[in-house]
């Protein structure tokens, strides 16, 4: 199972994400879209056209799980219940 989060480096919603998971002991890998168009294309396409960040994907065996701006809660439940 993978966790990724796609993110800014000005992004106040990102950081915060981002430190909760390091709190929770949640490992990820952090894309910055702004340094990835790749990136930036993949979270335009999930997320109605828009940049919006945080945008994390769960990557199972099941599939891939997408949530926008998620709280850590919420992305801590969705890899429990993978």
């Amino acid at each position: 199972m993978a966790l990724t989060v796609y993110s800014t480096t000005w992004c106040g919603p990102c950081k915060r994400l981002k430190s909760q998971l390091a709190r929770e002991g949640i490992s990820f890998k952090e894309i910055d879209i702004e340094r990835d168009p790749a990136a930036a294309e993949f979270v335009m396409s999930v997320n109605n056209g828009n940049q919006t960040v945080p945008t994390v994907v769960i990557e199972t065996s099941h599939g891939r799980i997408v949530r926008t701006n998620p709280s850590a809660r919420e992305v801590k439940a969705l890899l429990e219940a993978a």
